[in-house]
């Protein structure tokens, strides 16, 4: 199957699912083109939503018994984890109130509450937000309930987010004591416009359970907010629009639209948060009256068909290939450079040699011994050798064309100039 069919199909599944709808294909596809349509279906983290969809379809019918069962039980396993997860989740957000911690949830389970079949929406990890008075106290909880920082290097007191995993169990949880990394200089500075959000919280249920999280207009504004931030780095998939689409059509009476246009205008973000919806719209569900999507927004005349492009290839995070991650490097550098007013480009160097605040972030001890940046480099070019069983300089030019192209991007939707 040619790749552009392949995505043709995969965005009409998607967009069945999200309106309720099962897929009707009478076309004859291999063994081999069913598999790789699923193989896509993983990358994008949407393998359950499309699976509901298309196994009843009489093309699904003609795929031999043991591969329906193959991805069968993959999506029934993905299922299972995330249910498990969400239970475990909400049980530790009890203990969190019992003790008067008052953490927001932001994304993932507030994401997935909002489809018919919530688990089928799977979360890689779960974001808390809390005010930093009160990390101490969330800190001690956490450990009293098993959850471990697998970082032991790193200064927990002092970092804006911290992550915690649990022994025997697939529960992830992002702590985070602001919702940007402050120290990035493409994006800390959106920590700005989220200076009120614990005075404007709202709630929600959630398995009978009584949530805080952002309020709807704060909500929208962080989900476009962390898709361009992935943006900045080496993309996002399809399932943050599906997020976004599905956000703005249940809350959109209650979105301060005006509100979330100006605060995506301080970062050149605007058209690409259009581009967004001009996606929902085309490929998914996003309905503008619904949504009660207005002019303003409408008046940009958005094109996502680029975008989309991107982020079909991209992978759920930008990980689809380590070219790709490693091009984030100068998609980042790029940024960085315009906001100072220089020529934006993307350079061999900053693929190779990033500069020491992107490598402190898997290389702590340049935290405590700046002066091992050197050594962290060549560890990471031989990390990176590993990773794609390739020769660095092959590897480093691939991820150079890949940057080439995104930094188009990036003028294209005026993040940069």
């Amino acid at each position: 199957m040619e790749k552009e069919m392949k995505n043709r199909k995969f965005l009409e599944a998607l967009r069945l699912y999200l309106a309720g709808q099962k897929a009707n294909w009478n076309e004859t596809w291999t063994e081999g083109e069913w598999i790789e349509f699923f193989k896509l279906c993983e990358e994008q983290q949407v393998l359950p939503m499309i699976y509901d969809t298309v196994y009843t379809c009489p093309a699904f019918q003609t795929l031999q018994q043991g591969t329906v069962q193959m991805i069968k039980s993959r999506m029934l396993r993905k299922v299972m984890i995330q249910t498990m997860k969400t239970e475990e989740f909400l049980v530790l957000y009890r203990k969190l109130a019992d003790q008067r911690v008052t953490p927001l949830v932001v994304k993932g389970i507030i994401c997935r509450n909002l489809y018919r079949d919530p688990d089928y929406r799977t979360s890689s990890d779960e974001d808390l937000l809390i005010p930093r008075e009160q990390f101490s106290k969330c800190h001690e909880i956490f450990t009293e309930n098993g959850l471990l920082c697998p970082n032991s290097e790193e200064n927990i007191w002092e970092a804006g987010e911290v992550p915690y995993v649990k022994k025997n169990s697939a529960l992830y949880i992002e702590l985070h004591k602001e919702l940007f990394p402050s120290e990035s200089d493409a994006y800390g500075d959106f920590n700005s416009v989220f200076d009120e959000v614990f005075e404007k919280k709202m709630s929600c249920q959630i398995n009978g359970m009584e949530v805080f999280t952002l309020s709807p207009t704060d909500h929208l504004l962080y989900l476009l907010l962390h898709a361009f931030k992935h943006f900045l780095h080496s993309g996002f998939g399809i399932r943050q629009v599906c997020d976004i689409v599905m956000f703005a059509n249940t809350y959109g009476s209650q979105i301060d639209w005006e509100e979330v246009l100006e605060k995506c205008r301080r970062f050149h973000g605007d058209l690409f948060a259009a581009s967004l919806f001009d996606i929902g719209e085309k490929e998914l569900d996003f309905d503008r009256e619904k949504a009660c999507y207005p002019e303003s927004w409408i008046s940009l005349e958005a094109d996502g068909k680029d975008l989309l492009e991107d982020l079909l290839d991209a992978g759920v995070f930008g990980d689809a290939t380590m070219s790709r991650k490693h091009s984030s490097n100068m998609t980042l550098q790029a940024v960085t450079e315009d906001k100072k007013g220089q020529t934006a480009k993307a350079s061999l160097m900053h693929s190779l040699f990033p500069e020491r605040e992107y490598m402190e972030r898997t290389y702590t001890y340049i935290k405590r011994h700046p002066f091992l940046l050197p050594v962290a480099w060549v560890q990471r070019i031989f990390h990176y050798i590993r990773e794609t069983g390739k020769i660095s300089e092959n590897s480093a030019i691939e991820s150079v064309q890949i940057g080439n192209k995104r930094i188009g991007l990036l003028k294209k939707y005026k993040i940069i100039q």
